[in-house]
């Protein structure tokens, strides 16, 4: 297999399989049939147009009327199936960072409306005297989800409330014990998009990186019971990992692929795949 073949993998998505959802004029999500059925089926708070698009109905305007009826649906989707469980932690609905959110929902729910999710994940790494090498976390077995995988030293989604930057820093304390002062040299790196596919839904996602170069002395600690351990690996071990399988979760070989462009490693010289690696990162989720 190749890098490329991550690319490949997350942006797998059939969209002849659903239908947009609109919130007023913008095509924020998308949903497939049976759980479009599902939400008709709950009552007059959802409609279909005569486009087979799918939005709330017109009594419902306001951001706040907006939550309460995803809250309702969801918990009774979720007491009939169509959705397997929630989180409890709400995510922002809205049509670009620049506009205010038109509505929030449960993390678990987000793919089965199609609507984008952001996320943040960390790269951290040391410069040793044999060359640079990276943090990586061991999922816990106990996660509901991608148990066992291996994973970027920290990430999370982005809740609602919370500024990117200001989200990193609580999830580098939270996930690997990271103090405050070490975390202040956070660097924004850009971001990394894809259009998923999973049972639940669509996933056309975002995630906002960071990197961040940690001293020799410094050992992440496993402080949320999310990651079974962190192992230091020179980064050609890791680029190894990478492009040989699929051990890492998802979306995060995708963050690891971008470290690797941004600080040399795979170049227009050494690497075939370049190009599509480079336009692969940063799929155009504007449908």
């Amino acid at each position: 297999m190749s890098y490329l073949d991550h690319i490949k993998a997350c942006n797998n998505a059939n969209l002849s399989r659903y239908a947009r959802f609109r919130i007023g004029n913008a095509p924020l999500g998308a949903v497939r049939s049976d759980f479009a059925n599902a939400l008709i089926g709950l009552g007059g708070d959802f409609v279909r147009d005569e486009n087979g698009e799918f939005g709330f109905a017109r009594h419902i305007q306001t951001p706040a009327q907006r939550n309460d009826t995803l809250h309702r649906a969801t918990v009774q989707l979720c007491d009939t199936g169509h959705i397997r469980h929630l989180h409890g932690e709400k995510f922002d609905v809205r049509a670009s960072l620049s506009e205010a959110p038109l509505c929030q929902l449960d993390r678990f729910a987000m793919p089965h409306f199609g609507f984008r999710s952001w996320g943040v994940h960390m790269n951290g790494y040391v410069r040793k005297s044999d060359g640079l090498h990276m943090w990586i976390a061991k999922r816990s077995q106990d996660k509901p989800t991608y148990p066992g995988m291996l994973d970027n030293m920290v990430a999370g989604g982005q809740p609602a409330g919370l500024g990117f930057r200001e989200n990193m820093i609580k999830e580098c304390a939270e996930e690997a014990d990271i103090p405050s002062s070490l975390a202040d040299g956070l660097q924004a790196v850009g971001t990394v998009s894809y259009l998923y596919e999973t049972d639940e839904g669509l996933k056309p996602d975002v995630m906002v990186n960071y990197d961040l170069e940690l001293p020799e002395t410094f050992e992440p600690r496993c402080a949320d019971g999310e990651v079974e351990r962190f192992d230091l690996l020179p980064i050609a071990e890791v680029a190894e990992i990478v492009r040989s399988g699929f051990d890492f979760k998802f979306n995060c070989a995708l963050v690891i692929i971008d470290f690797l462009i941004r600080h040399g490693y795979l170049t227009a010289d050494n690497e075939p795949d370049y190009n599509g690696l480079i336009t692969g990162l940063h799929r155009d989720i504007n449908r």
